[in-house]
């Protein structure tokens, strides 16, 4: 009997849809004539859920009793008796209940595929055994129903269900995932945006690397020998030309073929060939790297393939992505091996794209070359050229000579001579003229055989020709150096837009010039140390050992820092483009000075505004009590014994609670300021969160028609200050029932998200708009309350010090259907007993 085939789909988090999604294949299986059967769905109360599971053939669950519980299970009996060719199995994390056959579901399924029958199930990946750990890091949640991962390995397909994180939050605000009780919780713990975007992307890395697995498993099964690399690092490099958004987009699609792939692009400013001197078309195609996530950089390099290979190498490139040549035939038939087959034969384990494209040997300038005049290499062709085509040249014009070519067999040797020039410059063309005069001599000018000239005219001939030789290869040669000498200025000023577009596109000024030192000048490492010794900015591996060159930035006489460079040496023109940089750091570290003092002068007006703001308090909401009691007490005064009993009674209570309220605003006044000043004295021990929530509502006052409370019996203690918690629960509960509109209560909820516990106080008033929320805590603001009643304005902002100074956070969230949630994190305590005092 043939095993059946299991097929998993894979969620990132409940409410997804995968329930949904396998009633949908099973609904689309049925109609197509399969045998279908229903084993075990949870629908959990979704009315969608449980429409989609209408019509479809179920096998009755096998009902356990458990401490007079009934719990309903897959009836694996029930379903290989049934026998059908497809069964639809739910949550395959599963523990079953005390006396089943099997612990877990998915030993269930297994007995079901050991007889024949297909299984379509669906599990979250927080419950893959291997992703636990990583899972409870993430969402702060502990899963303890897990499924071991050769299980879902080795399913016959595993897909994933994938819903944007977003979208699954408004499910779960619609009420389509969970009811309405449950919703505030579920959005403010698990169901973070952070939280699904981070399981989503677990989700998506682990099936990849099931379909890794799955490759390797190919390559064995198939014999394939040799490394398919599945995660990729490409290098694509850039010359300024119009082929760079092609080649971008191409080495773009390859790093995206699997999870991980990372795109660098790389510009080497040299003086050959590759590098177009076009700076806009190289600030787009920057532009178009970083909008496809990748990163661009820029290196100077005399040897452009080899400067190439090595950033691949340092990188640890597994692909390299150039253009195909620009250059014409005549360009390279001159030079030979162009640039990608030096790449291609330097570059060893790295795989190399030669993307063609449109502008792909549409150009037929020579190579600008580097490193004198002309490269060591172009010299040798020269010679090579001469000392090769020379005897070829000879042989052919003797065997055909007659009396009447002497003038063109000079004119044959004259050309060679201008294309050994054109190749290897002034001392291969030098040593063609030469050689090939005495040839000349030798065997077209008589007496034929000797180096003897007879005629005079011959000799002034002979002397000419070797002077035309040597104009051509010295026009030659400096053509080449000129060329230099601009590309280098060209290259130059280059990098040093690239400098500048780094900071100004958002970069750190000092690590940008920093790093762009080190490639530009393929450095080991370089560093910058201020004076005192601090190191302010690295980048590569500094060695002190080796060759460093070392200059001040700033002032000579007197640095501000110092700046190291480590692995090579500098020509003039590279020390001129040092200066340059060396400039611009002393600049950059000038505006750091800046903007640290700007920040104090921000926070000396920030200071200067409370103070304001208080002056304005105590000028207006302080007087008004103080009016009050000095008006109450004054009556008392002069009336005497002419007030009648309740008049005097009043007068009392007047000037007792004008005192009162006095005393509270000058105490939050006092609180507020040591808040401020950070010497806020906290005292944490074990406190009842919900003994503590008991207190704040009897002392508010608020009866069952103004609070709802949803508290945790078996929530631990919380580690707090219970004089500062009491007051911070009274400040937001007083704040969340003035806001509350009539009818509506204020809900008071307590859970536990890992080693932390939440109070969520939850209000349907106005709310406040999430991009001013953040002023809601700042002190004397009422967000245009002008109800002088209610204070000073300091109860959220002394709520959110106190939170703080508990170790805790104050965080307020939008309600949804409107109003405003405080959510209150304090860490669990440690231990029952014990205290802490804190300054």
């Amino acid at each position: 009997m043939r095993r059946g085939k299991l097929r998993v789909l894979l969620g990132a988090a409940p409410g997804v849809g995968k329930t949904y999604e396998m009633l949908e294949e099973g609904r689309h299986l049925l109609a197509d004539g399969r045998d279908v059967v229903i084993g075990l769905v949870e629908t959990h109360g979704r009315s969608a859920t449980a429409a989609q599971a209408e019509g479809l053939p179920v096998v009755p669950r096998r009902v356990v009793r458990h401490r007079d519980v009934e719990l309903y299970e897959l009836d694996v009996d029930a379903v290989i008796e049934r026998h059908p060719a497809i069964a639809l199995v739910d949550e395959l994390a599963h523990t079953n209940a005390p006396g089943s056959r099997n612990a877990k579901r998915w030993q269930d399924v297994d007995e079901l595929l050991e007889e024949g029958i297909d299984v379509i199930t669906t599990v979250n990946v927080q419950h893959i055994e291997s992703l636990g750990g990583i899972v409870e890091q993430i969402t702060g949640v502990t899963q303890r129903e897990t499924v071991p991962d050769a299980v879902v390995r080795g399913a016959d397909q595993v897909e994933v269900v994938d819903l944007a994180p977003q979208s699954l939050r408004d499910r779960l605000a619609a009420g389509v995932v969970y009811p309405a009780e449950r919703i505030d919780a579920a959005l403010s713990n698990y169901f973070r945006l952070g939280n699904l975007t981070a399981l989503r992307e677990l989700a998506l890395l682990w099936l990849a690397d099931e379909v890794d697995s799955a490759l390797r498993l190919y390559r064995a099964e198939h014999g394939i020998r040799g490394s398919w690399q599945a995660r990729e690092r490409v290098v694509v490099a850039l010359t300024g030309g119009p082929e760079g958004e092609t080649l971008l987009r191409r080495g773009a699609r390859i790093a995206a073929r699997t999870a991980g792939g990372e795109l660098l692009a790389v510009h080497v400013s040299s003086q050959d060939g590759l590098r177009s001197s076009a700076p806009g078309a190289l600030a787009e195609q920057r532009g178009l790297v970083e909008s496809l996530g990748g990163t661009y950089h820029q290196v100077v390099g005399d040897d452009v393939p080899r400067t190439l290979v090595d950033f691949a190498r340092s990188v640890d490139a597994t692909q390299l992505v150039i253009g195909a040549s620009r250059r014409g035939r005549l360009a390279a038939a001159l030079t030979g091996a162009g640039i990608g087959a030096t790449v291609v034969r330097e570059s060893g384990d790295i795989d190399v794209h030669i993307v063609t494209h449109a502008a792909a040997g549409g150009r037929t300038h020579l190579p600008r070359l580097t490193g004198g005049a002309l490269s060591v290499k172009r010299r040798a062709l020269g010679f090579a050229v001469a000392l090769v085509f020379g005897p070829l040249l000879s042989w052919f014009l003797f065997a055909f000579s007659n009396d009447a070519s002497i003038t063109s067999d000079v004119l044959a040797y004259q050309l060679l001579v201008v294309v050994v020039a054109l190749i290897g410059g002034i001392w291969p063309a030098l040593f063609a003229a030469v050689l090939s005069g005495l040839t000349l001599d030798f065997l077209f000018v008589d007496p034929l055989f000797t180096v003897t000239i007879a005629d005079p005219t011959h000799a002034l001939s002979l002397v000419l020709y070797v002077v035309i030789a040597i104009l051509v290869s010295w026009i030659v040669d400096q053509a080449a150096r000129r060329t230099r000498a601009a590309q280098r200025a060209a290259a130059e000023s280059e990098l040093l837009a690239t400098v500048s577009g780094s900071v100004l596109r958002g970069e750190s000024a000092v690590p940008a010039l920093v790093s762009r030192a080190r490639e530009a000048f393929r450095m080991t490492g370089v560093r910058l140390v201020s004076s005192s010794g601090e190191v302010l900015a690295t980048d590569g591996e500094p060695v002190p050992d080796e060759r460093q060159i070392r200059l001040p930035v700033g002032d000579p006489a007197a640095p501000r820092a110092t700046l190291e460079l480590h692995g090579g040496e500098l020509d003039a023109s590279e020390r001129r483009l040092l200066d340059v940089i060396v400039a611009q750091l002393a600049a950059a570290l000038e505006h750091s000075d800046l903007t640290l003092a700007a920040r104090e002068v921000d926070a000396l007006a920030e200071t200067d505004q409370v103070r304001s703001a208080l002056l304005s308090a105590v000028s207006h909401d302080l007087r008004r009590p103080l009016a009050a009691a000095v008006a109450a007490v004054g009556g008392l005064r002069a009336a005497g014994e002419g007030l009648s009993p309740d008049d005097r009674a009043e007068l009392i209570a007047t000037a007792d609670e004008s005192l009162a309220t006095l005393s509270t605003l000058v105490t939050d006044l006092l609180d507020v300021s040591r808040v401020q000043a950070g010497v806020l004295a906290v005292s944490l021990a074990p406190v009842d969160t919900v003994g503590a929530v008991l207190i704040a509502v009897d002392e508010l006052g608020l009866g069952p028609d103004r609070v709802e409370l949803a508290l945790d019996p078996d929530l631990p203690p919380v580690r707090a200050d219970g004089v500062l918690l009491q007051r911070v629960l009274v400040n937001v509960l007083a704040n969340a029932d003035r806001h509350s509109p009539d009818g509506h209560r204020v809900r008071i909820a307590t859970s536990r998200l890992g080693r932390t516990a939440q109070l969520r106080i939850v209000d349907h008033g106005p709310g406040v708009e999430p991009e001013r929320q953040p002023e809601i805590f700042a002190p004397f603001q009422r967000l245009g309350d002008t109800d002088n009643t209610v204070g000073l304005g300091l109860g959220l902002a002394l709520s959110k010090g106190f939170t703080e100074g508990m170790g805790g956070t104050l965080t307020p969230e939008d309600t949804p259907g409107g109003g405003l949630t405080m959510v209150i994190e304090l860490p669990i305590a440690d231990s029952p007993t014990g205290s802490e005092r804190l300054p």
